[in-house]
């Protein structure tokens, strides 16, 4: 099993640094073609490019695999489980403690 990762993970770093590459020449670019046209700001480097890619990251947490919101699916299947006194014991519970809960309403 040991091995299989050994293999993988030059594959794996080789995706990643390119996936940076690609994405900080499009933010260079992108910024380069729009802000200064727009709000008068200075050309940008490669670095700087990717700079705010991780700032971005930092802040908004994007860049999201595909269990981003895993959370979510596992509260509903939680919800659907629950008898109708849980529930109301639970929503009374996040009411208390962060305001109004109704995910009745949050449902799509």
């Amino acid at each position: 099993m040991r091995r299989k990762w050994l293999y993988r993970i030059p594959g794996i770093l080789l995706i990643v640094v390119a996936a940076v590459t690609v994405l900080g020449f499009v933010v260079q670019n992108l910024w380069n073609w729009l802000m200064p046209a727009i709000a008068g700001w200075r050309v940008i480097t490669f670095w700087q490019a990717v700079g705010i890619l991780v700032l971005c990251k930092i802040l908004f947490g994007g860049f999201r695999g595909r269990n981003g919101m895993h959370w979510r699916h596992r509260m509903g299947e939680r919800w659907e489980k629950m008898t109708p006194e849980e529930r109301e014991k639970f929503s009374q519970a996040l009411r208390a403690r962060c305001g109004t809960f109704r995910p009745e309403e949050q449902r799509i």
